[in-house]
């Protein structure tokens, strides 16, 4: 890597951390480019390169993944919605079905025993929403046929 390589990488991260640690105030693609000193189109390209997904993709993921810890915690699904910075329930419903196949309901209603019997840290890893996995219901219907 050549050292402007590691600079954007840095400003790359300086963003991403930005998300992790306000993502549940209002943020767009322009607001993200400036904390990483770059132009909004230029921050698009070097994000996705650099992470696999686009900003607003990683931020959408990031509020998901802090909505399913309050959600098995009890907290219905309006509130999380909003207390991540959501401010349409359908969107967040339907991006939340979209990753994890299945609805914020049905995921607040399950039993997540496994998942608070776990180290915080572990639990962050086992339950962080991923784009690239088959979603939980397609796994159960593998493991029904089988």
């Amino acid at each position: 890597m050549t050292p402007q390589d590691l600079a954007n990488l840095a400003h790359l991260r300086r963003a991403r951390d930005l998300i992790d640690r306000e993502y549940a105030r209002p943020l767009d693609v322009p607001t993200m480019a400036r904390h990483a000193l770059m132009s909004p189109a230029h921050f698009a390209r070097q994000f996705r390169a650099a992470y696999g997904e686009t900003p607003y993709s990683y931020l959408m993921t990031r509020r998901i993944e802090r909505a399913m810890a309050m959600l098995r915690a009890g907290v219905s699904v309006t509130d999380a919605c909003m207390a991540v910075g959501c401010t349409s329930l359908g969107s967040f419903s339907s991006r939340f079905t979209e990753l994890l196949g299945e609805t914020p309901s049905a995921y607040r209603a399950r039993e997540h025993s496994a998942v608070t019997a776990m180290p915080p840290c572990v639990a962050r890893m086992r339950t962080r929403p991923t784009r690239d996995a088959p979603s939980r219901n397609e796994e159960a219907k593998r493991e029904a046929a089988a």
